[in-house]
């Protein structure tokens, strides 16, 4: 509930703090004295369009603070998570308009958008007069109402999870048949690029081993006439081979005259012979490996032109080609299963159409039970407000054709409000006063459901006689032991069901540079109290008759 505001350098109003409690809180004054203003001001706080004509004369920007105190599992803190802002139990939501159009929003002093105020404000406070009732102009907050009443919160939150499923499932449906039809219209290229990839068969990196593989084959035509020239150095009559193997024939033969000498070199010449045979071995193996058939580099050249022609193809890369295969392949197979998937996701969507269309209609028949007993309990409020002769009906559309995740219904209150009259819609039928009558005893009967932790009532009361105005008053007194109650009024007999009364008075006030004119508001004792109903009765000048119905009026309302 609301538990302060203040407001500073708005309009009239310099300096104001307020407090506020739980029950009724009756505000009154003059005409003129400031209550719209204090309105005003509050419904700046609440994220309300700004004004920089707001701002008191003479100042660069003005302020308004509301702190509200709540359960933890209170919507509004719910939502204030959603706009990424720190909220525990307390809400502290702060405006400021300055002098050239701008305003600054805060909640818990972190800054906040005007959206989020907004959003913030309208799950914290409800405010009704007879020429803004926002509740009562949405036909869409008609049918939350009428699910409130009946307690059907739960029910409707399973038609929107059914109704999202099954829109979930359509839409898998379409895009299912959406790919086979795709894939019906490129069955033809699909079969041929298939055909023809699959008697490629690519392999992964397969482009690269055969342009190694070719590139080393040409370069072997290059080396293998050096190969064989070296290779011709070890035969014939010039092989180094046969003098070295003869020198160290003779060697051998003087090893026992002197071995000191002739073993080291030969040794040597015996190592000599060694390279010479790995040498000859080598070049022997280097010309087998050079060697090649010159078929098997017109195959190669061959399969990298097919390899690449396809790949320019289908404008992707040699590399890509297995796995694009793989693809077309996969497509056909999903031409041959995507009837089969169709037939299963229909079915899909049938059970989901079912469940939804069962859960929508016994939704549709709970909200007429709950929406006839709702008008039976308004109609019971609405003789003592002078409204005897209306009558109250939810009226009640079901339409399976455009059914959407609220269900099947399309919920407006309709009222007929003189007897013979036609029934239409409330917001079209009813007066302004009317209007006010209706919303009260709709807030009355649904007072504990469905409601905002703080209702404001601006002057609901107006037009109306003494008996018509008691009754107003009854049915605030009522409605404020479930909820804050806050109600400007000008009628003594609302203002009388109060438990706080706070008098509004314009005055002027003395200031450093000259003196002006402010809005004060003072919470008024049991005597002051009399005196102000007493005024309200009977006017500028009170009399002792106006002094004594007052007290009358205290006395009846305790």
């Amino acid at each position: 509930m609301l538990v302060r505001l203040s407001i500073r350098d708005i309009v009239l109003i310099d300096r104001l703090d307020l407090e506020f409690a739980s029950g009724l809180t009756t505000l009154t004054g003059e005409t003129g004295a400031g209550k719209s203003i204090l309105l005003d001001a509050f419904l700046l706080a609440l994220g309300a369009r700004g004004d920089a004509s707001l701002v008191r004369a003479g100042e660069e920007q003005g302020q308004v603070t509301a702190a509200f105190d709540l359960p933890r599992d209170h919507p509004a803190l719910a939502a204030a998570r959603e706009f990424g802002l720190d909220a525990e139990d307390e809400l502290v939501l702060r405006r400021v308009q300055t002098s050239d159009g701008r305003t600054r929003a805060f909640v818990n002093d972190q800054p906040a958008s005007a959206q989020a105020l907004r959003a913030i404000g309208a799950s914290l406070v409800e405010i009704h007069c007879q020429h803004d009732d926002r509740a009562l102009v949405d036909p869409s907050a008609h049918r939350a109402l009428v699910d409130a009443h009946g307690a059907l919160g739960d029910r409707a939150a399973q038609v929107r999870e059914l109704y999202g499923a099954l829109q979930r499932a359509r839409r898998e449906l379409a895009e299912e048949e959406a790919r086979v039809a795709k894939a019906r219209a490129e069955a033809d290229y699909l079969r041929h690029a298939n055909e023809e990839l699959g008697a490629l068969a690519p392999q992964p990196g397969e482009e690269a081993a055969l342009a190694e593989r070719r590139q080393t084959m040409q370069r072997s035509e290059k080396v293998a006439g050096d190969l064989r020239d070296a290779l011709a150095a070890f035969s014939g009559d010039h092989s180094p081979a046969g003098e070295i193997a003869s020198a160290a024939r003779r060697l051998e033969r003087r090893a026992t005259q002197a071995p000191q000498l002739i073993e080291p070199p030969a040794k040597a010449l015996a190592q000599a012979l060694d390279a010479l045979s790995l040498a000859e071995q080598a070049l022997e193996q280097a010309l087998r490996d050079a060697d090649f058939d010159p078929r098997e580099l017109e195959r190669i050249e061959e399969r990298l032109f097919a390899l690449r022609g396809a790949a320019r193809k289908h404008q992707t890369s040699v590399d890509a080609l297995p796995a694009l295969a793989e693809r077309f392949a996969a497509d056909l197979a999903a031409l041959d299963a995507g009837e089969a998937r169709i037939v299963t996701l229909s079915e899909a969507v049938a059970r989901a159409q079912a469940a939804y269309a069962k859960a929508a209609e016994s939704l549709s028949a709970a909200r007429r039970a709950a929406a006839k007993k709702l008008d039976a309990l308004v109609e019971g409020e609405l003789k003592p407000l002078k409204l005897e002769g209306a009558r109250f009906r939810t009226e009640i559309v079901s339409d399976p054709e455009t059914g959407g995740p609220e269900g099947y219904d399309r919920v407006e209150f309709w009222v007929q409000t003189n007897p013979g009259s036609r029934p239409g819609p409330l917001v079209k039928v009813a007066s302004g006063g009317e209007l006010a009558r209706f919303m009260l005893a709709l807030k009355v009967v649904l007072a504990d459901r469905g409601s905002a932790p703080t209702l404001v009532f601006d002057e609901i009361d107006t037009g109306v006689g003494g008996a018509v105005a008691d009754a107003i008053g009854q049915r605030l007194a009522r409605l404020a032991k479930r909820a804050q109650v806050l109600t400007v009024t000008h009628a003594p007999q609302v203002a009388a069901r109060a438990g706080r009364h706070l008098r509004i008075a314009k005055g002027a006030v003395k200031g450093k540079a000259k003196d002006h004119v402010a809005t004060r508001v003072a919470e008024l004792e049991e005597a002051e109290r009399r005196e102000e109903i007493a005024r309200m009765l009977s006017g500028a000048a009170i009399t002792d008759e106006a002094r004594a119905a007052a007290r009358r009026l205290l006395e009846g309302a305790g």
